[in-house]
């Protein structure tokens, strides 16, 4: 019998592909083969805080719940990621994952170069004051991604507006951004888990950059899910938040944990010329990141895997390292035919073969 093979696939977590072989008895057991990548984007400062360029992966060391891994790609801002695993390292796993990138319409580097920046704004009522300001600072930031793939403008209040989803269209973000009014309470933690769900299903690197002035007094979802669900699809988070935010202890302290647990940022701007230069910051920060990522060797560990990364080398052990701290893998369902497979969840890349999230 020639044996069948299943569509390759591409979930939100990474790298699988499974193949189906068929014996000549009905019963004959299929076998799967699942392959995960995880991807980190990685910001690597000095005690200044000015980024170090010019790393190689040999200068990284990465650790999944201690145990070391091998980068299998890797790349420096918005250059290309090079495949770092030599083709007589290669299983059969990897192998099948090259040959369906190879015959998909997507390359490996055209899923993890540039960046897709989506934007979530408070319009609730908290910003009533600095709506105006806030707006302009915004379109600053947004007309200054020369590099980012793809923008997304979504704001909220009670509810999420999608106002301009995924586009290369920077005019039609900007008239979004003008379209937006005030409305009432805050529900952020809802909005954002929204987002971050929207933001998993797009390929290349994602990143939330979120504007709040405000304590969140709306939501049922607790930040501590969403902070987790953001690490687990590798979406870093970025707050701009304003000073009378700060004035709120929990929401500061919440904010500060979920980006850097996140691999992001939060920054707190006394006035409209500091949310400027906090977006201009951002803006940077997406330019200087390195991106890795590698295959995770046998882990047990099916809860919460701590991922940990420093730098090894003469000299380069007091510059500080910014990432995501782990993740949980997460079940993900994709169909051919009529079967139907798990795997875990790990990194946030996507490609457009049919798919659906398990419940």
């Amino acid at each position: 019998m020639v044996a069948k093979r299943l569509l390759p696939v591409v979930a939100s977590i990474g790298f699988i592909v499974a193949a189906e072989t068929g014996g000549a008895a009905q019963n004959a057991p299929d076998i799967h083969v699942v392959v995960n990548m995880v991807q980190l984007n990685v910001a690597v400062t000095d005690k200044k805080g000015n980024y170090i360029t010019g790393l190689k992966p040999k200068d990284f060391a990465i650790r999944e719940d201690g145990i070391l891994e091998t980068p299998a790609t890797f790349a420096e801002g918005n250059e290309p990621a090079r495949n770092l695993v030599a083709p007589a390292e290669k299983d059969t796993a990897k192998e099948l994952m090259v040959q369906a990138a190879e015959r998909s319409p997507q390359t490996l580097n055209d899923m993890m170069a540039g960046a897709n920046v989506f934007v979530l704004f408070d319009t609730s009522d908290y910003m009533y004051r600095g709506f105006v300001f806030a707006q302009d600072a915004i379109s600053d930031f947004i007309r200054s991604l020369s590099t980012a793939d793809k923008i997304a403008f979504y704001s909220y209040s009670r509810d999420l507006s999608r106002a301009a989803p995924l586009t290369a269209d920077r005019s039609q973000v900007l008239r979004a951004v003008r379209s937006t009014v005030a409305g009432d309470e805050a529900a952020l933690y809802n909005c954002l888990l929204l987002t971050l769900k929207d933001a998993d299903q797009h390929t290349g690197r994602k990143v939330v950059v979120v504007f709040s002035n405000g304590p969140d007094n709306s939501s049922v979802v607790p930040p501590e899910d969403v902070a987790e669900f953001a690490q687990s699809a590798g979406v870093p988070v970025y707050m701009v938040s304003t000073q009378e935010a700060r004035l709120e202890p929990v929401s500061t302290a919440v904010f500060e944990r979920m980006t850097a647990a996140t691999g992001g940022k939060a920054y707190f701007s006394k006035n409209w010329r500091a949310e400027r230069q906090a977006f201009a910051s951002i803006r940077d920060d997406l330019e200087h990141l390195y991106s890795v990522s590698y295959y995770p060797k046998a882990n047990p560990n099916n809860g919460w895997r701590t991922i940990t990364i420093k730098l090894v080398g003469d000299g380069l052990k007091n510059y500080r390292v910014r990432t995501r701290s782990g993740y949980r893998p997460q079940p993900s369902r994709f169909s051919g035919g009529n079967k139907a497979t798990l795997s875990d969840s790990s990194s946030g890349l996507t490609q457009g073969f049919p798919t659906r999230q398990a419940p």
